[in-house]
């Protein structure tokens, strides 16, 4: 009887996990008003544990007090109180048997909510496309950011970097870099949301600046057996069709650069699924696995088990991530291994907002 790749044990860097299922971050706005997180919070991360998945990506974590923060009750990893908050969230899912990573994300020019400063920066003054999400508690349009000086730029590293030490304290397994998505080390990356001229900006290479020297700062700042990686997409929360303009040159030049960060993995959002592109016949993921010797994860609707199967078994991905699908049933690995099936996704658990109260309501009237 062969074997099913989905549940194969396998290794982060070091790390070693059950089977190849991890669980995507998702925001969940949830956190008290301070940035320490929450007991809903640790028996929501704990479930996904219990039900099976390898490991849980945390969603994303403020690293600093200046202007970080994205969302209201965002939790944060910019303070040593905050850390001390995520130890009952990673123990509740350790005693669970599980793994957890933290993951750290700056907002950039897509911050909503911020309690530590006033306005929004990017690598450029350029206003974000589209509107705040409602779910966040957003409404209109995006302002404008102010343009980061170039001194002010080691100071975001650097928060980074003392957040990932933070993580260790806390207990995390694992630490990853949030540079996809519309957020500030995406936007350094994007070639319409910087148009600096200064090292950080300009060519591709200049563009990756950002995300290459934080990549080196995290892996400096955590001991050598706490596996380090970084979330790449093309897409963003606010472009759902952002494309990168130099194709397959581009994602060979990303990808190669961050793979020779010393990173543990590479996590490859496909926003839109986890098809050929760029005429390669290789998914993105796919893409990073040629240029990139660490380990991949991939992205992108595969709660459709085939091409979950299909992905692992052509050697284009080493695990793969859930968003939705692990959204809408925690215990999505232990029904699949059964045969059983997963409960679907459906929008209304993110209604009225993105909380884990609303999640809970909702599942609390379909009798879940």
């Amino acid at each position: 009887m062969t074997s099913d790749p989905i549940f194969e044990p396998g290794r982060l860097g070091t790390l070693p996990l059950p089977n190849r299922l991890i669980v995507a971050p998702m925001t969940r706005i949830s956190a008290a008003p301070d940035g320490t997180p929450t007991a809903q919070m640790a028996d929501y991360y704990a479930e996904y544990a219990r039900g099976g998945f390898g490991l849980i990506i945390t969603e994303g974590t403020y690293p600093d007090t200046a202007y970080s923060q994205c969302y209201v009750n965002q939790p944060g990893l910019a303070t040593d109180a905050q850390a001390q908050g995520w130890r009952p969230v990673v123990e509740a899912v350790h005693q669970a048997g599980g793994r957890i990573a933290a993951q750290l994300m700056h907002g950039g020019a897509l911050t909503m909510h911020n309690r530590f400063a006033s306005g929004t920066v990017a690598p450029s003054a350029v206003q974000p496309a589209g509107e705040q999400p409602p779910r966040y508690h957003g409404k209109g349009p995006y302002p404008t950011p102010r343009e980061l000086n170039a001194a002010e730029i080691p100071d975001i590293i650097a928060g980074f970097a003392a957040a990932a030490a933070r993580a260790v304290t806390a207990g995390f397994d694992a630490v990853e870099i949030h540079g996809a998505n519309g957020y500030l080390i995406d936007q350094f990356l994007s070639h319409h949301t910087n148009l600096r001229t200064d090292d950080w900006g300009g060519t591709l290479t200049d563009r990756l600046r950002l995300a290459v020297e934080v990549a080196h700062a995290v892996v400096a700042a955590v001991p050598a057996h706490v596996p380090v990686g970084i979330r790449i997409s093309q897409t963003k929360v606010n472009d759902l069709s952002h494309v990168w303009p130099g194709g397959a040159d581009d994602a060979a030049t990303i990808f190669s650069a961050l793979d020779a960060t010393g990173i543990s993995y590479i996590h490859v959002s496909s926003h839109l699924g986890c098809g050929p592109v760029f005429g390669t016949g290789l998914s993105l993921a796919g893409l990073a696995r040629r240029h990139a010797g660490c380990t991949i994860i991939a992205n992108g609707k595969l709660e459709d088990t085939e091409t979950a199967r299909a992905l692992l078994n052509r050697g284009e991905a080493d695990f793969l991530s859930l968003a939705k699908a692990a959204l809408a049933d925690p215990h999505w690995p232990s029904k699949v291994a059964a045969g059983q099936s997963p409960v679907p996704f459906d929008p209304g658990i993110l209604s009225p907002d993105g909380s884990l109260a609303s999640a809970a309501a909702f599942r609390a009237a379909l009798g879940r």
